[in-house]
């Protein structure tokens, strides 16, 4: 069960300490579940493929979430083009799985990408990750990919989802109505 009320979104860098959990659990999941097969040096020269400015604003974010202190999922998102955040390393704890804990991670991310002014989202997932192929799915993401077909053939999954339906409303320049002796 989650404990939800001690659970908070910590926007930060992937260089705050509080990030090396993630990161560590990162590298050793991606390691274990496809060893070398993107990269010779394996799953550490993917995660430091990017720079930190990449997942800074005013164009990226990274987060934590925190519970009771410790860092139980994250994740960040950077440029893609004009109207894309390209989502990138959203991760749960492994003993905390199944608790609605990445779909809380997508749902901040999603938020803050339109705070941000984005109004799409493109992400990629590994074949050997079934467990986010269905959180995207579950979670309105459209798969720009066969789902019918064996996942390894492509190798990387790619995902879109548009998040215009967040984006905050646009105030009007001028009140369409003025109310009787109002200073407005």
């Amino acid at each position: 069960m989650t404990n939800d009320m001690s659970d908070t979104f910590l926007y930060t860098t992937t260089l705050d300490p509080r990030a090396k959990p993630l990161i560590d659990e990162l590298i050793y999941e991606y390691d274990s579940r496809y060893g070398n097969y993107f990269n010779s040096e394996g799953a550490a020269a993917e995660l430091t493929r990017y720079p930190p400015e990449a997942f800074a604003p005013p164009h990226g974010n990274f987060l934590l979430l925190i519970r009771n202190g410790e860092t139980i999922g994250g994740g960040a998102f950077k440029h893609y083009d004009d109207r894309t955040a390209e989502f990138k390393r959203i991760w749960t704890r492994s003993d905390l799985r199944r608790q609605g804990l990445a779909r809380k991670v997508l749902v901040e991310l999603e938020a803050q990408a339109a705070r941000q002014g984005y109004s799409r989202i493109y992400l990629t997932t590994g074949f050997r990750q079934p467990e986010a192929v269905g959180l995207y799915l579950n979670y309105g993401y459209t798969a720009l990919f066969d789902t019918a077909a064996d996942p390894e053939i492509y190798k990387s999954l790619p995902f879109e989802k548009d998040i215009t339906h967040l984006a905050a409303p646009a105030l009007e320049s001028e009140p369409r109505l003025k109310v009787a002796g109002a200073n407005l």
